[in-house]
């Protein structure tokens, strides 16, 4: 996929997210693009940087170690998530270079997040991640735990600012979204990141605060030139 396509499908999904929240009767504004990249080098990533656009997201600590520094280097205002799941002892790297982290799921990582953060001196803003879907092979805390699990990131000194999930892909999304947002509910928060390339304009009428896009910006990584 060239440089050209790259920006033209920013472009698309930026409008695309406009019109479901005008059309749900929000503010354009209200939504945050997560532009995920991960599997994509430094260069595919660049000219989106280029075309002013800020907020990004990665799986893995250890693979945005090796292109995020230097982005951040050259471009003020970067906003990177840590949105796939993170191993305990991955949570000082995490804490230092992410300022987002949306995959807290489980008391251990809580605990270890808080100490990284204390000895770091970074607090990055956390998402409970939520098995909306309750399937074993995802991470996420289940529905019924998650009150607790909210209850105790705060107390551990966390930044907890929302929820995220990402729904079971066979089944409709705007169940999952629905519970998500009425868990928030209870739980004063605000802010929800659900929706990704195939429903990110559902979650956006379902109140989706933050929309994790990759495939329909970036292609998969077969289509790069």
């Amino acid at each position: 996929m060239s440089q050209t396509d790259v920006i033209a499908n920013l472009a698309t999904v930026k409008e695309e997210i406009a019109m479901a929240a005008r059309t749900s009767g929000r503010a354009v504004d209200a939504v945050t693009l997560v532009a995920v990249s991960k599997i994509h080098d430094a260069g595919h990533i660049r000219p989106t940087l280029e075309a002013g656009h800020r907020v990004f997201g990665e799986n893995r600590v250890q693979e945005a170690q090796g292109k995020w520094p230097g982005l951040k280097a050259d471009f003020d205002g970067v906003e990177l998530h840590l949105i796939g799941p993170l191993q305990t002892n991955k949570a000082d790297d995490a804490v230092e270079l992410f300022d987002v982290i949306e995959s807290v799921d489980r008391l251990k990582l809580v605990n270890a997040l808080a100490r990284a953060m204390e000895k770091i001196g970074r607090r990055p803003a956390c998402f409970i991640q939520v098995n909306t879907g309750e399937e074993d092979q995802k991470a996420g805390c289940l529905p019924d735990e998650t009150d607790a699990l909210v209850k105790a990131a705060r107390e551990a000194g966390l930044d907890v600012i929302g929820l995220m999930c990402i729904p079971p892909f066979d089944e409709e999304p705007s169940l999952h979204f629905a519970l998500l947002a009425e868990i928030a509910r209870r739980n004063g928060l605000e802010q929800l990141s659900m929706g990704m390339s195939g429903d990110y304009e559902t979650a956006v009428t379902f109140g989706a605060t933050h929309v994790r896009v990759g495939t329909a910006i970036f292609g998969s990584r077969s289509d790069h030139v």
